[in-house]
This record gives structure tokens, sequence and C-alpha cells, in this order.
């Protein structure tokens, strides 16, 4: 599964919805998850899985795993995109690793380049 996630910072959390549906096209096949960093430190989560995935992968399953992550409760949407959010921006690595590690975990490979993906995704 690809996974394709990124910490942005300055993006405000509305447009993110539309950083993630980008994604996923640019995907074709695989999950997107990006945390955007705001000025007071908080973070904005959404994930987004194509369509051919959400039988396996629930955006809005990831979405709260990741905001636990950052210190939030919850999150909510759709199978197919999902957002949350949580008060502490400082952690929004760890946000996408938690989100990478259920992906592995439950699709049984590692996440294609989540590791290089995010290094070079800061916005």
């Amino acid at each position: 599964v690809k996974l394709l996630a990124r910490v942005v910072h300055g993006v405000a959390p509305k447009d993110l919805r539309g950083l993630v549906d980008d994604a996923k096209q640019q995907l074709g096949s695989g999950i997107a998850a990006i945390v955007g960093v705001s000025e007071e430190g908080k973070a904005a989560l959404v994930v987004g899985v194509t369509s051919d995935l959400t039988s396996t992968y629930d955006a809005v399953d990831l979405a709260r795993i990741g905001a636990e992550a950052v210190g939030g409760k919850g999150g909510g949407g759709r199978p197919d995109l999902a957002q949350a959010g949580g008060p502490d921006g400082a952690r929004a690595d760890q946000a996408l690793e938690a989100i990478a590690a259920r992906i592995a975990g439950e699709g049984g490979a590692p996440a294609e380049g989540a590791d290089a993906k995010r290094r070079a995704g800061s916005a």
C-alpha cells in the first residue's frame, strides 16, 4: 500500500482536504495522511483512502489513531476521507508514524516510502 505522509506548516485546516484529494489522485491507489500545524502549535489531520482500499482501511479509524498522538480525541468523516485534530502539533511526526504502523499492521506489508516522503514534505 502506498502511503503519502506529510507535515505541513501554515496551511489552513480547511485547505488540508484539498491537499489530501490531490494526493489521492497522484497515488491512484493508496492512503494520504497530512498533518497541518498551525502557528499556535495545534495539529489538524486529514486522512484520505482511495476507493479501492476502503474495504481494508477506514480513514476515520486512521484519523483517530493520528489524533491520539497529537493529544486529540475522536475524528470523523467517511471511510474515504476523515479529519481530526489535537492541541500538540509538535507530535505531528508521531501521528504519521502511528498511522503508518497501523497500515503496516493491517496490510501485512510495510507502507512504501513513508519515511522518505515525510521528510521531503514540509511545504
